[in-house]
């Protein structure tokens, strides 16, 4: 193990002993120069070695120190990247799942519209029918009564009413000499004043003199025209609501498209924005996965560049000056070779004095 002498680090204290007796068979000439000279390259040789160890030492501890900074930072940048991955992921999740929500709701509201439309539009043809129903059993009765009347004082106009179809049991009846009753009238008009005994009373008889008779006759000419206008009337308001029901039914045509188109476009957005959702999801999930795996990475190469600098930092701090410091015992060694080899005596005991201060 390298020890520290007057402020610098020297080589193994093992090889203290080797300087020690190496000064004392100079000093005492108890043996022959020649195995000291063997033991001086011996001790060269080893301080070689031991710096060559620490060049080694001092290349690895760069290397992996570099390789390992490097790698951390390109942990810590990958690490950043996936949160920000993260980030953007549960960002566009929640903005899908707004947009999802939304196009629900929508299409439950449509929904409602169309069956308050439906209903609505339903209604409203009820009515219409309701209103034709008794606008035409009104002009029933109304044509029915000018009949009457036009078969007294408008005989060209009169029209005979169909012949009557007898039903089996009524042809037995008739054959056997038997009356049928009388064929109800048309009913009457509630709230219109017009009813029933209306069409069944007989006209006054015709008038004594011409002119009480064409009196008579103007004021039944005049009820004529009044039923008239009520007809008229009742057919302007049957046309006015034809054409109400006729558009209203188109209205409600092109309304219940228009919904239906909405509706499949709406549905077909929610469709895509969900399979978008589940693969941000799952993207969201891998991102997780990989934050985790890469922060136990980049916590594992921290703990590595904690223990090569434990490893390392003496080493490297304190390189140099071993360096100098073996390079300065190398050169002694070989001075000390040298005067071994043949250099004047007086010179050996310098060198002497020095291996021993160095010791």
């Amino acid at each position: 193990m390298a020890t520290l002498r007057g402020g610098v680090w020297l080589s193994s204290a093992s090889d203290r002993p080797r300087f020690d007796f190496i000064a004392l068979a100079i000093q005492g000439k108890k043996i022959g120069f020649e195995k000291i000279i063997s033991m001086i390259d011996e001790m060269v040789a080893t301080l070689k070695t031991e710096q060559g160890d620490d060049d080694q030492k001092k290349e690895y501890c760069g290397v992996q120190l570099d390789a390992t900074d490097d790698k951390k930072k390109e942990l810590e940048r990958s690490v950043a990247d996936i949160e920000t991955a993260i980030a953007q992921a549960e960002e566009g999740i929640a903005a899908l799942s707004t947009e999802i929500e939304a196009l629900e709701d929508g299409i439950k509201a449509l929904d409602k519209q169309v069956a308050e439309a439906t209903d609505l539009r339903k209604q409203e043809n009820e009515d219409y029918t309701d209103l034709m129903a008794q606008d035409s059993a009104a002009k029933e009765v109304l044509n029915f009564a000018k009949n009457r009347l036009n078969k007294f004082y408008n005989p060209k106009l009169y029209k005979a009413p169909p012949k009557r179809e007898l039903t089996e049991e009524q042809r037995i009846t008739v054959n056997m000499g038997g009356t049928l009753a009388p064929t109800p009238p048309p009913a009457g008009i509630a709230g219109t004043g017009i009813e029933a005994s209306l069409a069944q009373e007989k006209p006054p008889p015709a008038p004594e003199t011409f002119g009480e008779y064409s009196k008579k006759s103007e004021e039944n000419s005049g009820v004529i025209a009044m039923v008239d206008l009520l007809i008229k009337d009742l057919d302007k308001e049957m046309t006015e609501a034809s054409t109400g029901e006729k558009d209203a039914q188109a209205d409600y045509e092109q309304s219940m498209r228009d919904s239906a188109e909405k509706r499949a476009g709406d549905t077909k957005s929610i469709t895509g924005k969900s399979a978008s959702k589940a693969d941000m999801e799952a993207e969201l999930q891998a991102s997780q996965d990989s934050k985790t795996s890469t922060s136990k990475e980049l916590a594992a190469t921290l703990d590595y560049i904690r223990s090569l600098h434990s490893e390392c930092d003496w080493l490297v701090q304190y390189y140099d000056i071993r360096k100098e410091a073996r390079d300065s015992e190398i050169d002694a060694l070989g001075k000390a070779k040298a005067v071994l080899s043949g250099a004047d005596y007086s010179l050996m005991q310098t060198t002497s004095k020095n291996l021993r201060r160095r010791s």
